[in-house]
């Protein structure tokens, strides 16, 4: 796609603002139409509505170190509470289009390697802490400071590698790629379906949601994301209901007994700030909650330097808008996902989903949030789109994101190096912490061995030495006997 191109599919300034609440969110500003911005807020949470069924099922399947397990509608209610609430606040507050739930990843740290250490109540207070302290980080001007030290290709570079990212999610969470397993004794990690092959009636849904979103990109059709998912979704419960399908997945398309379901909000508050202190060793107490501070502070930068530059909205420093405020919410969804006994949450890269459909503007927000509130009493009709119909949604997005590799100088190696080493490494190993540290650590390397040292800024450093920290975690705790 031509630079040309791309900026024609971009929504151009538009009128002055018609209302209000034009004004407020600068739909017209940003060249947004309400339109486009509900458009944008249901893709968004069809995209990652799959979160309200794979969170209860990460945290509920394990136990504490005194066996116990949390309850999975309880689960559910506070994964949907929190999404809802933190979503519509960061469209308020922060006026990008990003929303927030439980972190994948994040809540699986909590499920198998924190809980078994502690109570569950000790678990989520840790949680806690690290949200409070990476507000304190916000507060402080220092997580704001670390994002503008990055140089622009970095950021670039951290854009695309998500793309790729987000892509692969999508063929992933859809079957059309699969881990093979261990035992098969072979040195090829990923395959083709679930055996070499594509089978099955699901994989076809996803196979024709794709072509039917890359078609309908290609014809700059309004609503293409979300027409896609809608539509396969429909074809899912049709599907679904003449032919005999073993599994969907996490999420089978048939219209359920019940539309409404009682929420229930028995976990919230059920969180120990300092507990974990009387369970496990300082030392294990203080690596925990660093892992879990790294991971969250650089996921959400990635998240939101993507999302933003994905929707235009970087000025002409690749700085984001209303940074700082955004940040001290993502912080503070951090608190309220372990207040709520739901796990750290954080933003989600899957707002680009609703980024491809035109959001600009917190405004789509409104939507994401108000549907996940819905979501608290109707979980049972806004979790029958399976992924198999709204993982395309996420490859036509990493089609997006893709397009701004064109903007790093790939002839200068200081630059290039650490650009390919962060956009192979976050798909290649499923994190965007991971991407971004490698790129951390290439650039500052390869800056000192050209004699520039003096070019990198001091954050850069620091923050370098963190993620070497972070990728020797393991050796460090053998040598400090935590293990």
């Amino acid at each position: 796609m031509s630079e040309s191109e791309k900026v024609a599919d971009r929504p151009s300034a538009g009128p002055p603002p018609a209302n209000s609440v034009d004004r407020f969110f600068k739909i017209s500003a940003r060249g947004s139409t309400f339109a486009r911005e509900v458009r944008g807020g249901f893709a968004t949470f069809f995209t990652m509505a799959y979160i309200l069924v794979l969170n209860p099922i990460i945290l509920g399947s394990a136990k504490d170190k005194f066996g116990d397990q949390l309850d999975n509608v309880q689960l559910v209610t506070a994964t949907a509470l929190v999404a809802a609430v933190m979503t519509i606040i960061m469209g308020v507050g922060g006026n990008l289009p990003l929303a927030l739930a439980a972190g994948l990843g994040l809540n699986a740290v909590v499920a198998f390697q924190i809980a078994p250490l502690m109570s569950w109540d000790d678990a989520m207070g840790l949680i806690v802490l690290e949200g409070l302290l990476i507000c304190v980080l916000v507060v402080t001007g220092l997580r704001e400071a670390v994002m503008h030290a990055i140089p622009q290709p970095l950021k670039q570079a951290i854009s695309v590698g998500i793309g790729l990212f987000i892509a692969f999610i999508g063929f992933v969470d859809a079957g059309f790629v699969t881990r093979i397993p261990d035992v098969a004794n072979t040195t090829v990690p990923v395959q083709l379906g679930g055996t070499g092959a594509l089978a099955g009636w699901p994989i076809l849904v996803f196979c024709l949601g794709v072509l039917l979103t890359i078609g309908l990109l290609a014809r700059k059709v309004k609503g293409a994301i979300l027409i896609s998912i809608v539509t396969m979704t429909i074809v899912a419960i049709i599907i679904n209901e003449i032919a005999d399908i073993k599994s969907w997945g996490l999420t089978t398309p048939k219209i359920p007994d019940d539309v409404v379901a009682s929420p229930d909000f028995g976990l919230l508050g059920d969180f120990s700030l300092f507990g974990a202190f009387g369970e496990a060793s300082v030392i294990t107490v203080v690596l925990l909650v660093f892992t879990l501070i790294l991971s969250d502070f650089f996921d959400t930068m990635g998240t939101v330097v993507g999302v933003s530059a994905e929707a235009g909205l970087l000025d002409e420093e690749g700085k984001v808008p209303n940074l700082g405020r955004v940040l001290l919410i993502d912080g503070a969804a951090a608190v309220a996902g372990g207040a709520a006994s739901a796990s750290s949450s954080t933003s989600y890269i899957e707002s680009a989903a609703g980024v491809g459909e035109g959001a600009r503007t917190g405004f789509a927000n409104l939507v994401t949030g108000g549907l996940f509130a819905l979501a608290l009493f109707m979980t049972p009709l806004l979790t029958i789109v399976p992924l198999q119909a709204a993982a395309p949604a996420l490859v036509a997005v990493g089609f997006l994101m893709m397009t701004q590799v064109k903007n790093i100088d790939w002839d200068r190696y200081e630059i290039a190096i650490p650009a390919f080493l962060t956009i192979a490494v976050m798909p290649f190993t499923y994190s965007i912490t991971n991407g971004i540290g490698a790129g951390f650590l290439a650039y500052v390397l390869i800056k000192t061995v050209l004699g520039k040292a003096k070019e990198v800024h001091w954050l850069l450093w620091g923050t370098s030495v963190l993620f070497l920290i972070y990728f020797a975690i393991d050796p460090i705790e053998q040598v400090l006997g935590v293990k």
